[in-house]
């Protein structure tokens, strides 16, 4: 059945339980993507006929949209998950729903199945054209919901969107990731790599700049990636290339890079272009090569330092920042000397850094990790200091 056919369904229950205008607070984790995703819940949830509250105390629906990339992350999100006990308690006909990257994981779904037996209904990173009748199946069969984190579905192009802001967008341009870095769980709960078509991209694009918005951001796992199995011949510099035909007073930022596919074509796209940003974010995660091949980040540090002289060559005004991980398993000291090396050579504007985290069912998480934890919060923090 259709989303709208399950629409008109869902709303005529919400109607019948829910005395007065309906409300629902999205609770977003995590990244850049899951905010864009958030904003095409509460398409939806209009859609439904909610309106947008910030907080769970006076909400008839609660979603929090969830984060998988680390440890910590996915233990706030249970202690957020747990508070919410207390509140359904005194409003029992709320419903909790948990989606995102972190209910992609048998092991999680089977935790909350267990242990918060007031979570109502649980869906997956693809699943937002599913709320309708999720919500309706909840209300018409009073159980607990639980979709299939195997669904490998493609999220719907005609989800309705309602923005969080009135200046910045984001706008997803693929989704998945098929580099399988060693640390990393997110081709595993966001799966494999899908490009959009480029009309819908530049249709959507397009709109925005109508809409008045001044600072878009093209969002994918590995934006560099763009193009791979669309029937279309095109990159992601000949996107680029494609939405700076838009007439309008625009920024255009992507995110994230990858470096092993960061090409000097698209170095040469930014610096014909001055609506694109001369701002690169470029994940390096460490500056030694051995580390790197063991992240399977399929690259070395001269690469990555060919890419940062060809581009300060090419775009005088190009600044940097990047993301790096510390403490990676079997990373020695003298091994994370040269992460610092790297750091003083380039002079990142800005530097996102982490102690390794191990995320089950990856490849690094049956390496041995030796260094122990006390060692890593040392050159974290000395990392930090560098950058400053």
């Amino acid at each position: 059945m259709h989303m709208l056919e399950y629409t008109d369904r869902a709303v005529r229950l919400i109607k019948e339980r829910i005395p007065g205008p309906a409300r629902a607070w999205v609770r977003t984790f995590g990244c850049a993507q899951n905010e864009n995703d958030s904003e095409k819940i509460r398409g939806v949830l209009d859609r439904l006929g909610y309106s947008m509250t910030d907080s769970a105390d006076d909400a008839d629906l609660v979603i929090f949209n969830t984060c998988a990339i680390r440890e910590n992350a996915e233990l706030k999100i249970f202690g957020n998950i747990g508070e919410l006990k207390a509140i359904k308690a005194s409003r029992p006909g709320m419903i909790i729903a948990v989606c995102g990257c972190m209910v992609m994981q048998q092991h999680i779904i089977d935790r909350i199945r267990k242990s918060y037996p007031f979570v109502d209904i649980v869906f997956g990173v693809n699943a937002i054209d599913s709320i309708p009748r999720l919500i309706y199946e909840h209300y018409s069969q009073d159980t607990r919901i639980y979709m299939d984190p195997d669904d490998t579905r493609t999220l719907s192009e005609d989800l309705p969107i309602l923005r969080s802001g009135k200046a910045k967008a984001s706008v997803t341009i693929m989704y998945g990731c098929d580099n399988f870095c060693s640390y990393c769980i997110v081709p595993y709960v966001r799966g494999r790599e899908r490009s959009r078509r480029p009309e819908d991209i530049l249709r959507e694009f397009r709109q925005l700049v109508d809409e008045g918005y001044r600072d878009i951001t093209l969002l994918g796992q590995n934006v560099n990636s763009y193009g791979k199995g669309l029937d279309e011949e095109i990159d992601f510099s000949g996107l680029l290339e494609l939405l700076c035909t838009v007439e309008g007073d625009y920024t255009l930022r992507y995110m994230s890079s990858h470096p092993k596919d960061f090409t000097r074509k698209v170095i040469d796209t930014i610096r014909a272009n001055e609506r694109v940003s001369r701002h690169i974010h470029l994940p390096v995660q460490s500056g030694n090569d051995r580390i790197l091949n063991r992240m399977n980040r399929r690259y070395t540090s001269a690469d990555y330092m060919d890419i940062i002289r060809y581009a300060r060559e090419k775009i005088p005004s190009v600044t940097f920042s990047s993301d790096i991980i510390v403490g990676f398993p079997t990373e020695t000291y003298e091994e994370y000397l040269d992460t610092e090396k790297l750091v003083k050579e380039v002079g990142f504007t800005q530097l996102f850094t982490y102690i390794y985290s191990r995320r089950k069912g990856t490849r690094a998480a049956s390496l041995e990790d030796s260094v122990p934890h006390s060692e890593k919060v040392k050159w974290l923090n000395r990392l930090i200091k560098v950058q400053r």
